[in-house]
């Protein structure tokens, strides 16, 4: 069999790699990085960090409005896939890079797997929710990482196809904290001693367009007693910036660090506030108490289980979370079993699709 997987931020890179590691070992696999995330601490470091062979093509795109990217996306992508006439194409999660290898595979008849299916926010106004939607209505294989994102799929028609197989992240994520602890040097470089700070990142257009919003989140990290670490996504940097927002001295603002370095911000935070899905999951994961800065969540199982809790851009909200939220003692298992990688590749050695 022959893939072309298609990347372009940083949460596909690590949701990739367990993949196509497992992939390589009997197949062919053509890696192709759009450029959506072309930094080097959001792009480069990933591959050495998570042993993912360098992209086979670069498609170089870059920042730009959604139309402009995807589009300019898609163009490229259709190239590629005329040359190489893979079997199918993997796409992950839900960015503009997903919806534009699933229709480039689409136009011209080439099977798609959809690696994270199923998840819906049920709101409409998030770019992701419309790239999730219709990689999922466009796609042959739907990777789903819990019985939740598979019901999603069956309350819209989608039934064909559908294999609950547990989330990639987590295999990424065992992989991760194997090597952060030899690898990892960022509590000394910052100062920080375990759970003595809190964890923030901010990246999601509602959060980041909304200057309302934003202005908002910065208030109540301000009105904290506790030091806070904030890895500042370029976009966000670049709206504080244009905002001339002023934060406290123990408001550390950071420039993006490697998944490594995150991971083990991650698992030595007190508590972590994030808009970040994949954030949310590796919180609970780790066992990290995790305040979640938008009104709705795509894993709300993190929610249920207690873990969880949605604040939306409410200063005195988030303020009051971070003082008093307390997860339960139980954790149960969610997202599967940190194999979903194997089942992945059970499913390309049976080419289940063709035969049903």
């Amino acid at each position: 069999m022959k893939a072309v997987t298609v990347v372009g931020a940083r949460p596909q890179f690590i949701k990739a790699a367990p993949v196509s590691r497992i992939l390589r070992q009997k197949h062919t696999e053509i890696l192709v990085h759009t450029g959506q995330h072309y930094d080097d601490n959001m792009s480069a470091v990933f591959f050495d960090e998570l042993d993912i062979p360098e992209p086979d093509c670069n498609l170089g795109i870059g920042s730009g409005s959604h139309g402009a990217q995807t589009g300019a996306m898609l163009a490229a992508i259709e190239q590629v896939l005329v040359k190489e006439q893979p079997d199918w194409v993997l796409v992950y999660g839900d960015t503009n890079s997903t919806l534009a290898g699933a229709l480039a595979a689409a136009k011209i008849h080439i099977k798609i797997a959809h690696v994270e299916a199923g998840l819906r926010s049920f709101n409409r106004a998030m770019p992701e929710e419309i790239n999730r939607v219709l990689a999922d209505h466009l796609s042959d294989l739907l990777f789903c990482p819990s019985q939740t994102a598979a019901d999603n799929l069956k309350a819209e028609g989608i039934t064909r196809g559908v294999r609950v197989v547990g989330d990639v992240m987590a295999d990424a994520l065992a992989y991760a904290v194997e090597r952060a602890g030899d690898r990892s040097q960022i509590l000394q470089k910052l100062g920080l001693a375990p759970k003595k700070y809190l964890l923030v990142t901010v990246h999601r257009a509602e959060n980041t367009d909304d200057h309302e919003r934003l202005a908002n989140i910065l208030s109540a990290l301000n009105a904290l007693t506790e030091i806070v670490v904030f890895p500042v996504h370029p976009r966000t940097r670049s709206v504080i910036e244009k905002l001339n927002y002023a934060v406290n001295s123990h408001v550390l603002m950071i420039e993006p660090v490697g998944y490594l370095d995150m991971v083990q911000l991650e698992q030595s935070a007190r508590l972590i506030l994030t808009d970040s899905g994949g954030i949310q999951k590796e919180a609970y994961w780790l066992s990290i108490p995790c305040i979640t800065l938008r009104g709705e969540t795509e894993w709300v199982e993190t929610v249920q289980a207690g873990w969880n809790v949605l604040v939306g851009a409410n200063t005195d909200a988030i303020v009051r979370a971070v003082r008093s939220f307390k997860p339960p003692v139980s954790h149960d298992v969610l997202y599967g079993d940190g194999k979903a990688s194997e089942r992945i590749k059970l499913a390309f050695y049976k080419d289940i699709f063709s035969q049903e």
